[in-house]
């Protein structure tokens, strides 16, 4: 019988990013598909005793609750990861959730824009490009249009499953920061990887214009 490694934390920290926690599903070249379950909190401060950054998984109603934004002082518990190779977020299962302290609210910057972050239906609605994973360590990490999504791929279809992360922008098409990147392989079993060059990026933003 598996040990269940779980196990409740308690945390504090001050947030230095919100972003949409999002879910995508590739299935070699055929399929792209995107999905946002709730955020994710980026914080400076202590985990279980371990002072540090960490991330946390949220829900959309404890967002629309709370409001965190960028200078927030956050505290609360989550668990550790049941499946980490899927979950991007550090923990997740969050509650007890307090706003210790609020920023005072500024107007919002852009380049990156860290204001406060949108609905998920603003994110699905708008859809979203593929992303430098470096541009979005360093000067998109704070962006609210900018995600580390958990990335599932259809390997050998109904049979097995691979995962992954990958770094995808919702933000303007003329944002002067953004960079695609490399293209990205998705394997299939028995066949030589397929590779996803930007195609889906313009399908999946195709509703709106470059200022958009």
């Amino acid at each position: 019988m598996a040990v269940n490694k779980q196990k409740k934390i308690k945390y504090i920290g001050t947030v230095i990013s919100v972003q949409p926690r999002s879910n995508v599903w590739r299935y070699r070249l055929d399929n792209r598909n995107h999905s946002t379950t709730g955020y994710n909190l980026f914080l400076e401060g202590i985990a279980d005793d371990v002072e540090g950054r960490f991330s946390v998984a949220i829900s959309e109603k404890q967002q629309e609750k709370l409001r965190c934004r960028i200078g927030d002082t956050i505290s609360g518990t989550a668990w550790t990861k049941k499946y980490p190779q899927w979950e991007y977020a550090d923990y997740y299962r969050a509650g007890a959730l307090k706003k210790l302290k609020a920023v005072i609210t500024a107007e919002e910057s852009a380049h990156p824009w860290n204001g406060e972050v949108p609905q998920l239906s603003v994110y699905d609605e708008r859809g979203c490009r593929m992303l430098d994973t470096r541009t979005y360590k360093g000067k998109c990490f704070t962006c609210k249009w900018a995600c580390m999504a958990n990335v599932t791929i259809e390997y050998d279809w109904g049979v097995r499953q691979k995962f992954r992360f990958e770094s995808f922008c919702y933000g303007p098409k003329n944002c002067p920061l953004y960079k695609r990147g490399k293209p990205r392989p998705v394997p299939y079993k028995g066949w030589d990887p397929d590779y996803d060059d930007g195609f889906f990026d313009e399908i999946c933003t195709e509703r709106r214009g470059d200022e958009d």
